[in-house]
């Protein structure tokens, strides 16, 4: 009996420590969605690079016409959405099955998203300035995506194992600092800080962009402030964004933009 106890005892340290080490099975899925995000955004600007650049003609690849319409890849990838989403509510699969149904969601994702500022602004802006709001999205989403899969949780607190006015007390502020994130014009600070709690409290106490709501509200009679906020976010903080856009999505096109 006292062998047979052992050999439980080690089991059990085994399993906790592999536990610990590899993902569980509830994370599995979130790791092959962002992974499918990724890699189907950079194939997709791969392509339209080539596309653009003349090179994909002689590739095999162009755009997709039907009847004379450009057919834009988000159509494919809100297909994606749907026909996926109609599978994880009626079959509700588990396994293997959730895992290969996250990773085509996520395909569906990236391809909508990569379009973003098309559908946001009902223009086809994909390769102007305007366009880089699509790639804003795609880096929002994967940071999200790869904060859940390290075990982040939108609720810090857990009822049960304590009192449940702290959980509340913990969203409550968490969601206003994710609020106040968004009024200083930090888009991707404040959905990061809901599953973050210290992003969204670094990104609150910081100074708001100019061109946000919480400057053209809170910095005109603070003269100081509103040059600390535009020297901080001046052309030189633009440049650098910039520039890692263009690197991972390509630059924009040199044309007169519509106007807004």
């Amino acid at each position: 009996m006292r062998v047979f106890a052992d050999a439980v005892v080690r089991n059990g340290q085994a399993a906790a420590t592999s536990a610990a080490v590899a993902p569980g099975p509830s994370l599995r899925p979130m790791m092959w969605m962002f992974i499918a995000i990724a890699v189907t955004f950079l194939v997709t600007r791969t392509i339209t690079r080539l596309i653009r650049s003349g090179a994909g003609g002689r590739a095999g690849l162009g755009n997709v016409q039907i009847a004379g319409v450009h057919i834009h890849h988000q159509v494919l990838g809100i297909l994606i959405l749907i026909g996926t989403g109609i599978v994880l509510v009626s079959a509700t699969p588990q396994g293997a099955a959730l895992q290969i149904a996250a990773a085509v969601f996520g395909v569906g994702v990236s391809l909508t998203l990569d379009e973003f500022a098309l559908w946001l602004h009902l223009e086809d802006v994909y390769w102007t300035t305007r366009g880089r709001k699509s790639v804003d999205a795609i880096f929002t989403v994967l940071m999200v995506t790869g904060a859940l899969i390290g075990g982040a949780s939108f609720l810090s607190g857990r009822l049960g194992t304590a009192a449940w006015w702290s959980s509340v007390v913990v969203l409550v502020a968490d969601l206003l600092l994710s609020v106040v994130c968004l009024l200083k014009g930090k888009i991707i600070t404040g959905v990061v800080g809901l599953l973050l709690g210290p992003v969204s409290l670094i990104g609150a106490v910081r100074l708001a962009k100019p061109e946000s709501w919480w400057a053209t509200h809170r910095y005109t009679r603070r003269p100081r402030r509103a040059a600390r906020a535009a020297a901080r976010f001046g052309p030189g903080y633009h440049e650098r964004w910039n520039r890692l856009r263009d690197l991972v999505a390509g630059s924009p096109s040199p044309t007169r933009e519509p106007p807004r």
